[in-house]
């Protein structure tokens, strides 16, 4: 291994970066980052969700020649990463329940060969006997610990099998642990640092501020039609609803059903292949929008959810930055909106309060009555949300406005008169003797004609339908936003009921004003990076790769952001690239991804630009290719003893027996030896009737893709067969230009 630090070094990791990820330069502590990974110096990271905190653990193991462990909490979540990281040459694998026996045995022997650079486990895995003695034989020396916010007792996702993993230090002599998390404040820092046991660790924090999310905190007055508009303002997109009840998620997911949206609930109350099946059809694009509890949304990669709606307040900052966090993580613009209402911070202390109850423990729920406190400030104050959530996690936020939140964009403003509407909420509650709750009040101040209201004689009190020209939703909210401010006071219990207090006094004698926020009608502004996210971009174009990339997914089995994220599709669909050289330029295309899918969008782009006489290869910036003797430090070996034996003229069945791996693997190698070398002719492994017959199926369709011809071969030609003539076809185009049989 080079020196860490050197100009190889920086080389060997710049050429990784083109070759798997088609990127150039590195984000803000990205190379700090990668630098503590290969020297093997204990560190913690942390990144905001799309900061780019997994490309700081993919990197080491390339450029230091290695293979590392990654400690990840969810199935899910490893298999959306090793799914991205194959379809860009890198390799990488998982093992998990959810795999056969004889693909665990591939993968252990792929491990013991040296050809992986990462292992996903999990922590449970991760400590078994059986796997802590097969870490020994492969002298795995670093390990990184994704999500490790869930070692702490101050975080939001507390697990206690991560504490175990300490015991790596314990077991392991002179190996390195790498902590990965996207929210953490300076205390659960601290607790990451000290449970893990981490030496001298580089403590590396990124901003936490997530500029291109547009945040928007509104008062909670119709729920489903507050979300039915803003889910219509993303119509086609990817949109993520949480609610706090699983009631309350299938009764919206009902709702935005019944109102031509493919929306379903998820919530941890459902049956486990029910659930699985709504997280699939979400990843895969089948569903625009999931309804659901915070049971959902960890294990989900999808890149390009453009909108998180909160129909109630999350419990804690971290929460709410970890939820909101899943949208944009492509980069690119996306808006959460907050409903709230202060009946949302009495019913979460009412559980905290229970469960102390129950579990005896003061200390746990005084810490999450801090948390929900801090939530609180947030949602009842017009402060720049992006500068709030900066000081939260304990940094500076230097621009005067964001320019992207709801009171930076000038949407909330408040209600006329609103020290006046004030004072006739709060003489209602004096009418009535503060005997009573929220519901009765609103109907008194509404004029409401109910069994109860005439029951109790409240008709013909002097505050009787003070309110009656405002809603019965607005109301309501306007009662909580009092509760919120401290001039009401709501006591638990079973039936909790309104009283005053000395600031409400102050109030009603005129010697305190009240401020009271309402939505502005059609106040909703684009953000400015929203504006420039689609400067130069062909819509029309966008919309065609992304149904391209759809199609490539379902042939493929693989969620459609594995083949291409929406950043990338909106550089093609500027660039609008004709050939490899200028498709190369495109940020999010490495070298194996050039090749394939790379064909099929600049088909598509010369087929678009042609219909629409458009201009092709523009807003070029050139990149070179990777350095070919550093784009992969150390070859696999049997890849390397297949291409020897292919050059040679050894079968595929003779290369399967002789490297160990199955008919699949081997063949892919072949393709690897067609397209490097280029032979005449591969009628070593193909016999000629089924090369012409697959090569005229191609050329009639005009496609490369391997399911739809092996629909139309009947099946009756095995799909390793169909993709080594595809490669050998396209080496027969001239140089640049694809085959006239690929499209």
């Amino acid at each position: 291994m080079t020196a860490p630090g050197t100009d190889m070094d920086v080389t060997r990791t710049i050429s990784a970066i083109q070759e798997y990820w088609g990127f150039d330069e590195l984000r803000p502590l990205q190379a700090e980052a990668i630098r503590a990974g290969v020297e093997q110096r204990d560190s913690l990271v942390v990144m905001p969700t799309g900061g780019g905190k997994s490309l700081c653990y993919q990197v080491p193991p390339v450029v230091a020649d290695r293979t590392d462990v990654v400690v990840s909490p969810l199935i899910s979540l490893m298999k959306d990463q090793v799914d991205g990281l194959r379809a860009s040459g890198y390799p990488a694998a998982a093992l998990n329940s959810a795999i056969s026996n004889d693909e665990q045995r591939d993968v252990i022997r792929d491990l013991q060969s040296g050809d992986l650079r990462l292992l996903f486990v999990s922590p449970e895995r991760l400590l078994m006997p059986g796997f802590l003695a097969l870490v020994h034989k492969t002298n795995i020396r670093a390990f990184a610990i994704d999500e490790a916010h869930c070692i702490s007792h101050w975080g939001h996702d507390f697990r206690p099998e991560y504490r175990r993993l300490r015991e790596l230090k314990e077991i392991f002599d002179g190996i390195s642990l790498h902590a990965f998390t996207a929210t953490a404040t300076p205390r659960v820092q601290r607790d990451i640092v000290e449970q893990l046991g981490l030496e001298n660790p580089n403590v590396l924090v990124g901003g936490a501020d997530r500029p291109n999310l547009t945040y928007r905190i509104l008062p909670r007055v119709d729920v489903q039609g507050q979300t039915l508009e803003v889910v219509r303002r993303h119509a086609g997109e990817a949109v993520i609803v949480y609610c706090i009840t699983r009631k309350e998620t299938e009764t919206l997911a009902s709702v935005l059903g019944a109102n031509g949206v493919r929306a379903a609930a998820y919530h941890a109350g459902m049956d486990a292949k029910k659930r699985r099946r709504t997280q699939e059809a979400f990843s895969i694009e089948n569903l625009d929008v999931v309804v659901a509890t915070v049971a959902f949304g960890m294990g989900i990669d999808r890149s390009n959810v453009r909108c998180v709606i909160h129909t109630g307040m999350p419990k804690s900052m971290e929460h709410y930055q970890q939820e909101t966090g899943r949208a944009g993580r492509d980069g690119l613009p996306a808006e959460c909106v907050l409903l709230y209402s202060a009946a949302d911070v009495l019913r979460w202390q009412g559980l905290v309060q229970r469960n102390e109850v129950e579990d005896g423990d003061a200390a746990a729920a005084a810490a999450q009555l801090e948390l929900l406190r801090h939530m609180q400030g947030l949602c009842s104050t017009l402060e720049c949300r992006h500068r709030a959530l900066s000081r939260y996690f304990g940094q500076p936020y230097e621009p005067e406005s964001c320019g992207a939140c709801d009171v930076c964009l000038d949407e909330v403003e408040p209600m006329p008169e609103s020290t006046t509407v004030a004072r006739k909420i709060l003489s209602c509650v004096a009418r009535l003797e503060q005997r009573f709750g929220v519901g009765q009040v609103v109907q008194v101040l509404r004029g409401a004609d109910t069994d109860t209201v005439r029951k109790w004689g409240h008709e013909h009190v002097s505050t009787y339908g003070l309110l009656r020209e405002l809603p019965e939703k607005t109301v309501t909210n306007l009662v909580y936003q009092l509760v919120d401010q401290n001039l009401l006071e709501r006591p638990g219990g079973d039936r909790p009921i309104l009283q005053l207090n000395e600031q409400s006094v102050e109030v009603l004698r005129g010697e305190r004003e009240v401020r009271l926020v309402e939505p502005k009608v059609g106040a909703v502004r684009r953000s400015q990076a929203e504006v420039e996210s689609m400067e130069g971009v062909d819509a029309g174009l966008f919309e065609r790769l992304r149904e391209l990339r759809r199609e490539l997914a379902r042939e493929r089995g693989v969620p459609p952001y594995v083949i291409f994220d929406d950043r990338t599709l909106r550089d093609i669909a500027r660039v609008r690239p004709t050939s490899p050289e200028t498709m190369r330029s495109v940020r999010g295309v490495g070298e194996k991804k050039l090749v394939d899918p790379g064909p099929a969008f600049l088909d598509a782009v010369r087929a678009h630009c042609a219909e629409h006489d458009l201009a092709t290869d523009v807003n070029v910036v050139a990149r070179p290719a990777p350095v070919a003797s550093g784009s992969r430090p150390r070859s696999n070996p049997a890849r390397d003893e297949a291409m020897r034996l292919f050059a040679g003229g050894a079968s595929l069945a003779d290369v399967t027996a002789a490297t160990g791996r199955t008919l699949r693997t081997v063949a892919g190698y072949l393709v690897d030896y067609v397209q490097a070398v280029r032979p005449e002719g591969v009628e070593e492994w193909v016999p000629e009737i089924e090369y012409d017959r697959v090569a005229k199926v191609a050329a009639d369709l005009g496609t490369d893709r391997l399911k739809p011809l092996f629909r139309a071969l009947d099946g009756e030609v095995s799909y390793e067969t169909i993709s080594v003539v595809l490669a050998h076809q396209a080496t027969l185009a001239p140089d640049g230009e694809p085959s006239e049989n690929l499209a």
